[in-house]
């Protein structure tokens, strides 16, 4: 029997990307989809590609709440307590794609977000899950926090070397590139065509709300207090996030023997491709898949490290990583629904 799963949110971006991979797995239904803009409407409406393959009505958060064994949603940050917490009454499992259960320090969250937890004991039982990361505490879990695009792929490029001690921890530079598409479907100046097409600029410098999140994880591997200098920067791409991490070596390890301590530390990790000398991770050959591509590159000259990952934004970077989050925790092979192989032109 497969799960019915249901979609909060399934017009934003993340949201109809979910149910585009849902459509393909093998071991899940779509019962319901919701969206308050469009109720009433169906998703092939909105979203033509979804013609005879999803022309579902859509209706309200208690529909999909009443019709599903697991539920997604994909909202703003203040909107999913909420409806984790009527998930978690019901035995339902809930996987957020919006920020509300990301950090785990509420003072932070407050800084950040400038609002608090509505249901403080809920946080408790709540997984952050990086999967690659944090797998064995999916097991049992009822709410998932899938993380931002952003922290994904730094952290996934940053923590194998931060645990193994090579780098630095207090001296950590990350430039994110994104595609437009991570700005989310509502309109705004800056994602207007004319301004961003053939364009590139940093946003929210230094000030950006992914900046918590990815100090949590690597303090976290890092055994002690991490703070970063993390710039994002617009590209006039649909998806895609290149990220770049300027580290500083500890020791004059042979970038050979770094490209070895990754592989190794991804061994079982269908989903992280660790590439050769030489190579360079590129958004080109991630795209519409749930892979993240790392490459390592040393200067000699000043000793530091440098570290480059690849993910799809809309995928690895969100609904890919949920779907990815659901599999294990409901004890599904990890890959199903995401075996897509990137296109090569």
């Amino acid at each position: 029997m497969k799960l019915k799963v249901g979609v909060i949110g399934a017009t934003g971006y993340a949201g109809a990307e979910l149910v585009r991979l849902l459509l393909m797995h093998p071991y899940a239904k779509m019962s319901a989809i919701s969206s308050v803009s469009y109720k009433g409407q169906s998703l092939s409406q909105i979203y033509p590609g979804m013609t005879d393959l999803c022309d579902d009505i859509l209706n309200d958060e208690q529909y999909v709440l009443d019709n599903s064994d697991v539920v997604f949603a994909s909202l703003p940050h203040g909107l999913s307590e909420e409806i984790a917490l009527k998930c978690y009454e019901n035995n339902k499992l809930f996987i957020d794609l919006g920020a509300d259960f990301r950090l785990f320090d509420e003072e932070e969250y407050k800084l950040w977000y400038g609002s608090e937890y509505k249901q403080k004991k809920l946080h408790k039982n709540a997984v952050y899950s990086i999967p690659e990361l944090n797998r064995n505490e999916l097991k049992g879990a009822k709410i998932i926090a899938n993380p931002g695009c952003y922290p994904t792929s730094a952290s996934l490029a940053i923590v194998p070397a931060l645990k193994a001690g090579i780098i630095d921890y207090s001296n950590i530079i990350i430039d994110s590139k994104s595609g437009v598409s991570g700005a989310g479907r509502g309109l705004t100046l800056e994602t207007h065509f004319p301004e961003c097409n053939e364009a590139f600029a940093p946003y929210k410098t230094a000030t950006h709300r992914h900046t918590p999140e990815i100090e949590q994880t690597l303090s976290k591997y890092a055994d002690k207090k991490v703070v970063i200098t993390f710039v994002p920067h617009l590209l006039p791409i649909n998806r895609g996030i290149l990220t770049t991490a300027y580290t500083s070596l500890v020791n004059n390890i042979k970038i050979e023997e770094i490209i070895g301590l990754y592989k190794d530390f991804y061994a079982n990790e269908k989903f992280v491709r660790i590439m050769n000398n030489g190579q360079t991770a590129n958004v080109k050959y991630v795209r519409y898949s749930n892979y993240c591509n790392i490459s390592l590159h040393k200067d000699e000259r000043t000793g530091r490290l440098i570290i480059i990952s690849a993910i799809d934004n809309m995928v690895k970077g969100a609904a890919g990583q949920a779907i990815q989050n659901m599999n294990i925790a409901m004890n599904i092979e990890q890959d199903a629904g995401l075996c897509y192989i990137p296109p090569s032109i």
